[in-house]
């Protein structure tokens, strides 16, 4: 990665925020396009597809992808939690160089805390068959200060 800020170690990270099955590791399998995504999304704060809400102490977003479809790289520095709507699998690359398979239960939720200069940097696309959905919630007044959003 070209990304001079980017950190492997991701022991801050509660709740297991990596689990599920990894399948890779050391960028296998990472097409030169997908490292490049990474590069150009590396500070990218939009987490999911459309913001629901937003006021000065959160934002809400929903993430919702049909069968096979994929939401880009990303980069969370908030705190933040994540439910899943409904059940379902994904696949997700982080910058760590990883890929996992991840299950989903419906109402699954998990936390993350962020200090000062950590961050997620990942992917996620719906290695199911029917539409994966997640709601998320970043708090604003974390750690970090958050990321400017691209043209929604």
């Amino acid at each position: 990665m070209t990304d001079s800020t980017d950190s492997t170690d991701t022991a801050f990270l509660s709740d297991l925020p990596l689990a599920g099955t990894l399948i890779a590791s050391d960028f296998e399998g990472w097409s030169p396009q997908l490292r490049a995504e990474f590069d150009e999304h590396a500070h990218d704060g939009k987490v999911g597809s459309r913001l629901l809400s937003e006021n000065d102490r959160v934002r809400v977003w929903e993430i919702r992808l049909a069968p096979g479809e994929r939401w880009h790289a990303h980069r969370h520095v908030l705190d933040y939690f994540w439910t899943a709507v409904n059940g379902g699998r994904s696949r997700q690359h982080t910058s760590d160089g990883t890929t996992r398979e991840v299950s989903y239960s419906a109402g699954e939720t998990r936390h993350f805390t962020f200090a000062e200069g950590q961050y997620l940097l990942h992917d996620i696309e719906n290695a199911g068959d029917t539409d994966l959905v997640f709601t998320t919630v970043e708090h604003l007044d974390s750690a970090n200060s958050p990321l400017p959003l691209a043209a929604r």
